[in-house]
């Protein structure tokens, strides 16, 4: 896989740690900012063959993988995260949190253990990686973080509670980390994706045996298509650019427009 030339490689001696970066976004996420010339932090949990590849076609492009099974959710496997982080590279300029997971379903069916299993891994393990992340930054003069949200946190969507609860958490997060951090030249910020075209998107329309989820999908997105991975990993690697210096603590939507237009407004339907 090729990379940019030299001069079009902004983050060339830098450092990225990618959480979830085996498949989908934080795939996508992980190769964009190896092709701009970082060295990458490549995490996963339980798909060990896609976290392989991902960090052999980063080593490919001549950058540095390390790669790292943690569950994030859970403590002390985000300190050793980030205790291989610093024996490896001693420093830190880009974390991406991207790893989510939950429990879809309807309020009346939500279990304790769904709760504590979406909150940990979507909110809490941002607010303590963060903590980790401050000083391998601080050593670097300054780094920024970019966390990834959802519509959920905002609007309501079906079964989505505690996945929504946890990316309202997670927002939150981003705006203290972005005030308590500048400071320190630390940018915080979230993405929140609209439908991604991924490869867990398809499947799950295979599942549910309804071909036609894409495809309304589309129809309702004003762009005339959905979010792709590398929509997100570009913008990502913008908010982590000085030339998104002055945005701190926001969440930036990348939908193609899904969620602007009213019930029955872009369709055609009359209101």
């Amino acid at each position: 896989m090729s990379t940019f030339p030299a001069e079009q490689q902004p983050f060339a001696g830098k450092i990225a740690l990618v959480t979830g970066s085996g498949r989908g976004i934080g795939r996508a996420i992980a190769l964009h900012f190896a092709r701009l010339g970082a060295d990458l932090v490549i995490n996963f949990f339980r798909n060990r063959a896609p976290a392989e590849q991902t960090a052999q076609e980063i080593r490919q492009m001549g950058r540095r993988a390390l790669l790292v099974r943690a569950n994030i959710g859970e403590l002390e496997q985000l300190e050793t995260l980030f205790d291989e982080t610093a024996k490896t590279y001693g420093g830190l300029d880009f974390l991406i949190h991207n790893a989510a997971s939950g429990y879809n379903r309807p309020v009346m069916e939500q279990k304790p253990k769904g709760w504590e299993w979406s909150m940990n891994i979507n909110a809490r393990s941002l607010l303590f990686a963060a903590q980790r992340a401050v000083p391998l930054m601080a050593a670097r003069q300054g780094g920024a973080m970019v966390s990834i949200s959802s519509p959920g946190a905002q609007r309501v969507l079906p079964d989505y509670v505690v996945v929504g609860a946890s990316k309202a958490a997670l927002e939150a997060i981003t705006r203290y980390l972005a005030v308590e951090l500048s400071p320190l030249n630390i940018v915080v910020n979230a993405i929140s994706p609209g439908v991604v075209l991924t490869e867990a998107l398809r499947h799950f329309a295979v599942v549910r045996q309804d071909e036609h989820i894409l495809e309304h999908a589309i129809a309702h997105t004003p762009a005339g298509r959905l979010v792709s991975p590398e929509d997100v990993a570009h913008l990502a690697a913008f908010l982590c650019s000085p030339q998104a210096a002055m945005i701190r603590g926001q969440v930036i939507a990348i939908d193609g427009g899904a969620t602007l237009p009213g019930p029955g407004v872009f369709s055609g339907q009359k209101t």
